[in-house]
């Protein structure tokens, strides 16, 4: 029989392999849902004419929630900084943001009365929304990258990828050493080259079209044919090398692809954000000026 002790460890061990989408049993859907249900309800039975809109108490009252929400939300950076347990731990808290966050969809659309125009209110509005899109695109990212870049890395740190790559660098420069001169100029390319540069572009999609090591390997291979395991042959074992390069080089651009997609949606959701609250304040100011 279980004591309390090694039961209550039981439901800590499951907590702490627990993700934040289902933080407490998915306690924050739940919470986001029901908010969302009670909006959309009070919206259809509410009998009046014009339909309300964010000119009405229902408006005023689902523009304030939506406002205290979004001022709430954006305390997640600074709430990072202070790692606590319990119900309120940064997995928690986090858990909330999410769906709390995705409830502002129906909330602030049903402030809006479904009425957008050109106008501060609709510039808040769509910023809002761009906010949303970039966080559902951060959730899935943390949902699934770390496994692929775990599996990519292979218990291996891009530490000793990269020193791997240098190591590989280092054979091949001795045995380029008895190859005639254009074959020789032709391995100096792979080296030389930095073989990550080309951009944020390339970063992120992992396409190098112009990689010299991929073009060495197919001017040596065309020599070799087949066979890169030639021996002694010298023009062999530089086939064999940029082989080996190139199967690194690949394991490395995909692990720095993977955490710059990982990395990336901050840059776009954490300046939209603070675009937000300056919408934000202007629509609220506006409304209130001209109340």
């Amino acid at each position: 029989m279980a004591t309390p002790i090694s039961a209550t460890r039981r439901r800590q061990s499951a907590a702490s392999h627990e993700g934040f989408l289902a933080h407490a049993g998915f306690r924050w859907l739940k919470v986001a849902g029901l908010m969302s249900v009670v909006a959309i309800l009070i919206y259809l039975l509410i009998d009046v004419t014009p339909r309300p809109n964010g000119g009405s108490w229902y408006g005023y009252t689902l523009g304030t929630i939506g406002v205290l929400q979004i001022l709430w939300l954006t305390a997640l950076g600074y709430r990072k900084r202070a790692m606590t347990a319990g119900a309120w731990s940064l997995k928690g808290w986090t858990s909330a943001h999410v769906y709390l966050g995705l409830s502002l969809t129906v909330i602030a659309t049903l402030h809006s009365g479904f009425q957008l125009g050109w106008n501060v209110h609709t510039l808040a509005y769509a910023l809002m929304m761009l906010v949303i899109a970039s966080g559902i695109f951060g959730v899935i990212a943390y949902a699934t990258i770390p496994a692929a870049l775990s599996g990519n890395r292979d218990e291996l740190t891009q530490t000793q990828m990269r020193d791997g790559l240098r190591a590989v660098d280092r054979q091949l420069h001795e045995a380029a050493q008895p190859l005639s001169q254009d074959e020789a100029l032709v391995v100096q390319r792979s080296l030389d080259q930095d073989p990550f540069g080309g951009g944020l572009w390339a970063r992120l999609s992992g396409r190098y079209p112009r990689c010299a090591t991929r073009a060495a390997k197919a001017i040596i291979r065309r020599q070799t044919g087949d066979r890169p395991d030639l021996g002694d042959d010298p023009l062999g074992r530089v086939d064999a090398l940029l082989e080996r390069k190139e199967a690194l080089l690949a394991r490395l651009r995909n692990h720095l692809r993977l955490r710059a997609l990982l990395e990336i949606w901050l840059y776009v959701h954490v300046p939209l954000t603070f675009a937000l609250i300056a919408a934000l304040a202007a629509h609220v100011l506006s409304v209130f000026y001209f109340w």
